[in-house]
């Protein structure tokens, strides 16, 4: 039941425009809920589900909320602050972000850390307006290990129904081999202002299989 209910809660919540390096004007929010499904070899489910949220705080400080779930098993829970670094006009921009938090599994938590510089820039293409954003990032799991993590994302912003989107996630540490996530995903305008319907199909290097995402995104 508390499954059921966690996430009608991520659906209804509205799932991010990709942040990046730009910050949220003052007094404007941003929420993204996602849901991603495998199918297991037995037969099974196997899901999970992601809430994130922004907040401009002031000019120049975006705070946030950023939770994970992987079925019962583990996930994590972070607040952070995003400030500006450098700001190269039609080159890009640079941003900071800090966070803090717990990483669980299972009946276990752990104190968490993530520092990431992001670099972003807008591009305009026959097909519409786009942005391309980098974030390199530093994470310690503290009961687990230091994670070290690159994640590429870009896509088109243009006025129409359809805008596609391609995310790559990687993430390293000494004790493992390279992990890799790749998304793409096809952006809905959803007909009320400032909501976008998000589906996509995620493949990473753990799984066999396919999986099926789908996020709705909200800004206020």
């Amino acid at each position: 039941m508390c499954r059921v209910v966690f996430l009608f809660l991520l659906l209804m919540a509205a799932a991010p425009a990709w942040s990046g390096a730009w910050l949220r004007e003052k007094d404007a929010a941003f929420t993204a809920a996602s849901v991603t499904a495998f199918k297991d070899p037995d037969g099974s489910f196997n899901y999970k589900t992601a809430l994130y949220a922004e907040y401009g705080l002031r000019p120049k400080v975006t705070i946030g909320l950023d939770l994970e779930q992987n079925r019962d098993y583990f996930g994590h829970a972070l607040v952070f602050a995003r400030v500006p670094v450098a700001d190269f006009d039609d080159w890009g921009r640079f941003a900071a972000e800090f966070g803090a938090g717990a990483h669980y599994r299972l009946f276990g938590s752990w104190a968490m850390y993530k520092l990431t510089l992001s670099y972003g820039k807008g591009f305009q293409t026959g097909l519409g307006n786009g942005w391309f954003a980098v974030d390199a990032a530093w994470e310690n799991r503290t009961h687990d290990a230091v994670f070290r993590k690159l994640d590429i994302t870009t896509g088109l912003s243009g006025d129409r129904l359809l805008n596609p989107m391609m995310q790559i996630e990687t993430s390293y540490t000494p004790e493992s081999s390279l992990f890799w996530t790749v998304r793409p995903s096809v952006l809905i305008r959803g007909r009320d202002n400032g909501r976008t319907w998000v589906l996509g199909f995620e493949r990473n290097k753990a799984r066999n299989d396919t999986g099926v995402k789908f996020a709705l995104w909200n800004t206020f």
